[in-house]
């Protein structure tokens, strides 16, 4: 934890246990697909009793997965100074991202280090912040958002699966298609506008 009253690099992730009465929550997630390659961020941000107030996303071009999460982490930490609280929780599924910050590892490449440095800039300017490491599956909507990112910044059609009836699971269907010119064409029947797909291919 971080505490903009501590003083030295030890002392920024000093036991604070507690947060304060009101702080934002932010799911960050950031890809590449071929790291390097087309890459974007997704962050969900939600306040203390977990109502989303926030979702951000960006297509970044062609990077790595550690510039992406570094991007996720920078603008969540711009938006809890912007519009407040100025305290933050972070919770990201890159243990590298979460141990640098936290100080445990050091950032040796270059690019890394400026997106580093300008993290600790924005944390400074934080009344409390916070930072742990999730796994992917506990990180799916930041998940999602990166990906859609990826998909619009590389001209994809971003299919979105209308959300289900509270408490109701999201059916899944299979339907058999062929790719022509890029362009999946199903033989058997149509998806209503908004569908979020998954292909499979098979040989």
């Amino acid at each position: 934890m971080y505490s903009s009253r501590s003083a030295g690099t030890k002392s920024l992730f000093e036991a604070r246990e507690n947060p304060p009465e009101h702080y934002l929550i932010a799911h960050s997630d950031g890809g590449a697909r071929g790291n390097p390659g087309p890459a974007g961020y997704g962050v969900v941000i939600k306040d203390e009793s977990g109502r989303t107030v926030a979702a951000l996303s960006e297509y970044l071009g062609h990077q790595t997965n550690n510039f992406a999460e570094y991007q996720g982490l920078i603008a969540a930490l711009e938006y809890a100074i912007k519009h407040g609280p100025k305290a933050l929780k972070l919770i990201s599924d890159s243990e590298l991202l979460v141990r640098q910050i936290k100080g445990i590892y050091k950032v040796k490449n270059a690019t890394l280090q400026d997106l580093h440095g300008r993290a600790k800039e924005l944390i400074a300017q934080l009344d409390w912040f916070s930072i742990g490491h999730a796994l992917r599956e506990h990180n799916q909507e930041a998940d999602l958002l990166a990906n859609e990112a990826m998909d619009k910044g590389m001209g994809r059609s971003v299919a979105r699966a209308p959300a289900p009836p509270s408490g109701q699971p999201h059916s899944q269907q299979e339907f058999e298609g062929i790719v022509r010119n890029g362009t999946v064409e199903l033989s058997n029947g149509t998806l209503p506008e908004g569908t979020r797909v998954q292909v499979r291919v098979k040989k």
